[in-house]
């Protein structure tokens, strides 16, 4: 009997602690399944034919800003040939309908309100899921803001529940949607059970520019109208519906720093014009912020062995420079020493402008492949500011690139300034056409040249600008 006490009662010492221990970390592990982050479909904004800007539509509206020269001409023919944008982007309403020097409060909501019910509805339809299923709601534009606000606009056409948690952000630039991404990550990590909205596009009607300020005349070149909306969810019954899942999120943000704060502002010139201004030390502030996100992200994402090997070609790196700078030799590789590659399969490029892709690609090492999706997007949509990612994306999902297990590494740079990144891991094959489905078979073209340089390169070769007069010379 006493035996029999005592083998019981080591028993229950022993299993009972064990038994805890194993509830603990079943409980532990049963959390972060609640805990991950779904896209369970996505939904890119694509405007009506009447919205895109050809060759002659592009010549037609700068010839009627009567603050441009010639001088201001040659810049804008220089910056459109080489910027890789297309004749098939898209400008808002009243740029097409020749508004945009004096534009209304209702030009932006209306620009906003047709993205809305387009890309939402169609979201919706697609996955299955109503509007009284969300559970959260996060709309991003930077420049514009409304009373009521975007969201309130949004719950009160779809008549979302009263309970649904609305977050409206502004000012965060091209860079927004990863900011946009990262609020929903945290909510899905803290609450189970959730399905959550992200809205995101760039309000051009207000801030179209029509003055001759250099810096700011180039936003006119590179941004087009654009959007997205996206369904995310951490359910475990939406999870079969998964088609990508958040591995990691790093945001970057060099605010402190005057030089970097200050090389992208919407602002008014010298003569009360609003616009978007682009000043010349941008690269230098997107290096910087880029070097920092890549030094947080890089042990996130890379197995071992590349960590090992970074670190030591470094420091050889070091020793080489240190001797040649003894030796008055300069030592010049812009090219980091990080195969990104071996923890990354598809790289998803903030479409920033032509420099912008293929500095990134030449200090990743990146392959034309790599580049290829980026590129097509800019020069098809233009800079679509937050929204470019999930164009690049699209790309990527119509070409049948993506396959089950690959990750996805997207990189966007804004205003403040701002380097944000996060990588995906592919649930399934997927190979829905989105916005490309139109136009996918007939990229990548041959060539990206665009015909501005054929249809307007003569004006390189005015000289007198007292008598000269581009609109008069267009419809001659």
């Amino acid at each position: 009997m006493d035996l029999f006490s005592f083998s019981l009662t080591t028993i229950l010492y022993v299993v009972t602690p064990l038994l805890y221990l194993s509830f603990l970390l079943w409980k532990v592990i049963d959390q972060r399944r609640d805990q991950e982050c779904y896209i369970i479909g996505y939904q890119c904004y694509k405007p009506t034919d009447d919205r895109k800007l050809g060759t002659q539509r592009c010549g037609t509206i700068i010839a009627r800003n009567k603050n441009l020269g010639l001088d201001e001409y040659k810049f804008l023919l220089k910056a459109i040939v080489s910027s890789g944008i297309g004749e098939q982007t898209y400008a808002p309403k009243n740029v097409i309908q020749g508004t945009e020097s004096n534009p209304t409060i209702n030009d932006a909501v209306s620009e906003m309100e047709e993205f809305f019910h387009d890309s939402i509805g169609k979201l919706l339809a697609k996955t299955g899921v109503s509007a009284s299923e969300i559970d959260v709601l996060v709309v991003n534009v930077s420049m514009f803001s409304s009373t009521p606000s975007l969201t309130s606009r949004i719950i009160n056409h779809y008549k979302m529940r009263h309970d649904v948690k609305a977050f409206n952000l502004t000012g965060m630039g091209c860079s927004a949607s990863l900011i946009s991404l990262d609020v929903i990550k945290n909510i899905l990590k803290s609450q189970r059970n959730k399905n959550a909205l992200l809205v995101s596009s760039e309000s051009l009607s207000p801030n179209w520019y029509s003055g001759k300020d250099r810096s700011m005349i180039l936003a006119n070149c590179l941004f087009r109208t654009g959007g997205y909306a996206v369904l995310l969810s951490n359910k475990r019954s939406m999870k079969h519906k998964a088609i990508l899942k958040l591995k990691c999120l790093v945001r970057t943000h060099h605010g402190a720093k005057d030089d970097a704060y200050g090389c992208c502002q919407q602002k008014e010139d010298d003569e009360g014009r609003l616009g978007f201004y682009l000043g010349k030390n941008l690269p230098k502030a997107a290096t910087k912020a880029f070097v920092e996100n890549l030094r947080v992200l890089s042990p996130k994402i890379l197995p071992a062995r590349e960590m090992i090997r970074f670190v030591t070609v470094s420091l050889l790196r070091k020793v080489k420079s240190a001797t040649s700078s003894g030796k008055g030799v300069t030592v010049n590789n812009n090219k980091s020493p990080l195969n990104l590659k071996t923890g990354v399969d598809h790289f998803c490029l903030h479409t920033g402008g032509k420099a912008v892709i293929e500095g990134i690609g030449k200090s990743l090492d990146l392959s034309e492949y790599d580049l290829e999706p980026a590129r097509m997007t800019l020069h098809r949509f233009g800079n679509t500011s937050a929204g470019s990612l999930w164009y690049v994306l699209g790309y990527m999902e119509a070409k049948r690139r993506l396959k089950k297990g690959e990750r996805i590494l997207m990189i966007s740079f804004g205003a403040g300034f701002k380097c944000n990144s996060c990588l995906w891991e592919v649930m399934k094959d997927v190979e829905d056409r989105n916005v490309w489905d139109d136009c996918i078979d007939e990229y990548p073209p041959q060539s990206l040249a665009n015909p501005f340089m054929e249809k307007y390169g003569w004006i390189n070769t005015v000289h007198d600008s007292t008598n000269f007069s581009l609109l008069d010379s267009l419809n001659t």
